[in-house]
């Protein structure tokens, strides 16, 4: 087992408020080094960081993608392994969320996983829509 499936399968902690959505992102901005692997699970896994640029850019776009796609008064799709120091971030697409009663027993991936670690490739339970990869591709032309 890789160094990232050990930590993705780890514990992680919900980012539940819009607000604390709002601090995280600015703290993440804040630590924007270049050593950030931004992953969108069903595409190849990159192999090398994203740059300062592209990470920027992501952040702002995923912003944009949960407020208009996730129409709740609360977040809670959005998941940290440590909020203050976080090394990984998953980020569920907010069309593909399964069931919450349990009944599925089809294991839901996130969407893009944000990594210190080089990800190791997660396969994928349902064919990306063309309008995500899209949406994806215009991030990192």
């Amino acid at each position: 087992m890789t160094a990232f499936l050990q930590a993705f399968d780890s514990e992680f902690h919900s980012i539940m408020r819009w607000a604390q959505w709002e601090g995280f992102v600015a703290m993440l901005k804040t630590r924007n080094d270049g050593a950030w692997y931004v992953y969108m699970v069903g595409s190849p896994a990159p192999t090398v960081p994203a740059s300062s640029e592209q990470f920027l850019r992501l952040l702002d776009e995923i912003d944009v993608l949960l407020r208009n796609d996730h129409k709740e008064s609360y977040l809670g799709i959005v998941y940290v392994d440590d909020h203050e120091h976080p090394a990984m971030v998953k980020i569920f697409d907010p069309h593909h969320l399964g069931t919450s009663c349990g009944s599925n027993k089809t294991r839901i991936l996130p969407g893009w996983v944000l990594s210190r670690l080089p990800p190791t490739d997660l396969g994928l339970n349902a064919n990306l829509p063309g309008a995500r990869k899209r949406w994806w591709q215009q991030i990192f032309s």
